[in-house]
């Protein structure tokens, strides 16, 4: 079973195993039907598009009318029935991909340990490693599978609130760490959401930092190193970015360097920018 990081040689070797789903989660924030595109114009064979706005995504306002974030997470429920039409099962091994270092990839691999599924791995150096490893792509859809009998667990991983967010930074205690490019946590060059800055308190960890030049995450000896010195104990940590995507990266890299348990905060920074009684800092 593989549950952080797989290479292109072991998958290329399961390909063809049907115990085994490649989901392709090729997303572009700005042009939405880039990923699409990209899929249609070659993917891993058997590989099924999983689209970022809508199956990876529930709705942006919350019951009460408030804006949940660009991303919000969907239903639990809603989201084993997308797991189910994608053809998986208890037992199915998952693999996700991008070309983006696994960017979005992350966020699959997450909400598959948050519906209970440890059977869930990223494709270390995504495309780019597999195309560089000699392997085909293929623009052939593949043929719908047999509905999956996934159930609904416990969760492996931990997710707060905005009111948690809140709360800790009326009381201290945790450490809320941003995804997002450096500039873009300073409050700079925002071209994503309305508001520039970023959550008072919050440490800066640019998810690309925890990648090679190649595009493939970095030892986890290093990582640990690294993403220690910013998050401190992994269990009073909150990860977020804009909009609870590129903070799976980090959550990831955080598995990879023997870090786990800290938590995810959905909505983000889209979330938190989007009433103006929540405070805002910029800078470094």
């Amino acid at each position: 079973m593989y549950t952080t990081l797989i290479d292109a040689a072991t998958l290329a070797a399961h390909i063809d195993d049907p115990a085994w789903v490649v989901l392709d989660c090729r997303h572009d924030l700005v042009n939405l039907a880039a990923g699409r595109e990209a899929y249609a114009a070659g993917h891993l064979p058997h590989a099924q598009f999983a689209d970022v706005e809508t199956e990876l995504s529930g709705a942006k306002r919350g019951d009460d009318g408030a804006f949940r974030g660009r991303h919000p997470l969907p239903q639990r429920e809603a989201f084993i029935e997308q797991l189910r039409a994608w053809g998986i099962d208890d037992d199915t091994q998952v693999v996700a991909y991008d070309g983006h270092g696994g960017m979005f990839a992350a966020r699959v691999w997450w909400m598959l340990r948050w519906v209970g599924h440890a059977a869930v791995a990223v494709l270390d150096g995504g495309l780019t490693a597999w195309q560089s490893a000699g392997h085909a792509l293929s623009t052939e859809v593949p043929a719908p599978r047999a509905r999956g009998m996934i159930t609904l667990r416990d969760a492996l991983v931990a997710s707060v609130d905005v009111n948690d967010v809140v709360q800790d930074l009326q009381n201290g205690g945790r450490t809320i760490v941003d995804a997002r490019a450096p500039d873009r946590f300073r409050g700079e060059n925002e071209t994503i959401d309305p508001v520039g800055g970023h959550i008072p308190g919050a440490k800066n960890r640019f998810f690309k930092d925890n990648l090679q030049a190649d595009g493939r995450f970095k030892a986890p000896e290093q990582l640990k190193a690294e993403l220690g010195n910013v998050v401190g104990n992994p269990a009073q940590a909150i990860m977020q970015c804009g909009s609870g995507v590129t903070a799976c990266h980090n959550l990831l890299a955080l598995e990879v360097a023997g870090m786990p348990g800290a938590a995810l905060y959905p909505g983000s920074w889209s979330e938190w920018s989007a009433d103006s009684s929540r405070p805002v800092a910029t800078g470094q």
